[in-house]
């Protein structure tokens, strides 16, 4: 096995098997596969993220990364710390990867990164960047008010806001790893880690695994997460949020004939219409060939609890949760195919005192499982790739994995937990029954976007109860470069110097 792909395994003829996106064996880098340098050159030369390209940073050290779990989260580190020089082996539990989801919100924060990790454009070809969201009432589709999106955010904040499909996200992110020759083992169940939590992992096969770190990006269910908690005698149950959602596409096709409807598909706008106790979003996909639709409700009493994306819900049932709803939802709706509703319920978990556990490190939704209400659960999980990217980058040697987890927790947690957190404060302010309450909600609402009008910026300087709308919150959410903030924080609490203290790097080498 050459060295760009190898990992330590007790089993000399270990085989791995790769997804079909990208024509490679276990054994041989991807074709376009570029040579990666290992040597590195003068480290007097300092990297600037903001004025450098991103393919000029390099590994100090080279090291032994293994993934658990291909999704958002999982391989977009990869890619990152393969496009560093490390070596980076994934285990993905399912034998296949396929297309599953619907629409998912790429923001700021998560787009700049893409962008250095050297996929945006592909995703750009069919995504689609919404140049406002309309915020409306449910019962009788009156807009309440509006924030501007695109190009002014883009321009705000240095990086785009677009949407596309979950699935287009992740199969760009799979191709690209596996173009940089990252190894993607397929059904690679793992069912044991060591008991000291030294990198070490078993397979479901018996084969033990072992690298430098174990990086775990198994999702919701984590099963690291599971192991760290008992370790540790952490909480680790699920908390119902009392709300489920169905995810639902309709095609162009469906709505031929209404011309409301296709105004929505065909258009840059994105709807958001507030309920009693529940919302909508809904936005174009897919070069405006599909119409995304995310609907929030409370859970049924006889509900059973569900948080696959893949659980399938009854159009009879959806159709009666919204009868009472205004007569686009309705016709919406009517277009959608039996048997293609989704529907799972919402639920949270209590954070946890440490996602580092000795040379495991939690990331993406193992650590902080994201509500949809500020569409942010695939962007932080990149922003925990971006970050795990550099701090393992810096270090000189193995033994400074630690220094590295400690900075990934320390750029990551706290900001984490707080988006976290904001979901749950966002879901309240959207499901408010009709009265005072929400009377006033609507009226800070259009307040908002009167102040936004007479700025020109997104979202204005009053506070919009719609957090995902609100300015302040926006800065906060989309206005952080995390790969700068972990090069600070590396020379504020490793090296012990001030943040303006440059971090050198090695320069890369064609």
């Amino acid at each position: 096995m050459p060295a760009t792909t190898q990992v330590k395994s007790n089993k000399a003829n270990a085989v791995a098997v790769v997804f079909k996106p990208v024509e490679s064996t276990a054994d041989t880098p991807a074709k376009s596969a570029p040579a990666i340098a290992r040597k590195p050159l003068s480290k007097s030369q300092p990297f600037d993220i903001s004025a450098r390209p991103w393919q000029d940073f390099r590994a100090q050290t080279p090291i032994d990364v293994l993934v658990i779990g291909a999704g958002m989260g999982g391989l977009a580190t990869a890619v990152g710390l393969r496009m560093a020089g490390h070596r980076v082996t994934i285990f993905e539990a399912v034998p296949d990867i396929k297309d599953v989801g619907a629409g998912i919100q790429v923001a700021p924060n998560a787009s700049r990164i893409l962008e250095r990790f050297g996929v945006l454009d592909e995703l750009k070809k069919d995504g689609i960047m919404l140049q406002t969201l309309s915020l409306r009432r449910w019962k009788d589709d009156v807009e309440i008010g509006r924030a501007g999106l695109m190009p002014a955010v883009g321009n705000k904040y240095n990086a785009p806001l677009m949407v596309a499909h979950r699935a287009d996200l992740q199969r760009t992110l799979l191709n690209r790893a596996l173009a940089l020759g990252v190894t993607v083992r397929t059904g690679a169940v793992i069912t044991a880690i060591a008991e000291d939590f030294s990198p070490r992992v078993q397979l479901a096969s018996g084969e033990w695994i072992s690298g430098d770190v174990v990086i775990a990006a198994d999702g919701v269910k984590s099963f690291v997460r599971e192991q760290i908690a008992k370790r540790k005698g952490y909480q680790n149950g699920t908390m119902s949020t009392g709300d489920a959602a169905y995810r639902i596409l309709i095609s162009e096709d469906r709505m031929k004939g209404d011309q409301k409807a296709l105004g929505l598909l065909r258009g840059v706008t994105g709807s958001r219409w507030m309920g009693p106790g529940g919302h909508i979003m809904a936005y174009p996909l897919r070069s405006n060939k599909m119409y995304n639709m995310v609907l929030i409700h409370p859970i049924r009493p006889t509900q059973q609890q569900t948080e696959s994306w893949t659980s399938r819900g009854t159009k009879a049932e959806m159709l009666k949760t919204y009868a009472g709803w205004n007569s686009t939802i309705r016709h919406l709706l009517s277009y959608v195919p039996d048997g293609e509703v989704m529907e799972w319920t919402l639920n949270s978990h209590a954070p946890l005192p440490s996602w580092v556990e000795n040379k495991f490190v939690l990331v993406g939704d193992a650590c902080h499982p994201m509500l949809p209400y500020v569409a942010q659960g695939a962007a932080n999980a990149i922003e925990d790739a971006a970050v795990l990217t550099v701090a393992l980058s810096v270090i000189g040697s193995t033994n400074s994995i630690d220094d590295a987890l400690r900075i990934y927790q320390a750029v990551r947690k706290a900001r984490g937990e707080a988006i976290q957190a904001s979901a749950r404060e966002t879901q309240r302010a959207l499901h408010l029954p009709d009265g005072k309450e929400q009377e006033e909600r609507d009226r800070k609402i259009r307040d908002s976007t009167e102040a936004a009008t007479k700025r020109e910026l997104g979202a204005g300087e009053k506070r919009n109860p719609d957090l995902w709308s609100d300015q302040q919150w926006q800065d906060y959410m989309w206005g952080v470069d995390v790969m700068k903030e972990t090069l600070e924080k590396w020379s504020e609490i490793v090296l012990a110097q001030p943040t303006q203290t440059p971090i050198s790097f090695s320069k890369r080498v064609d």
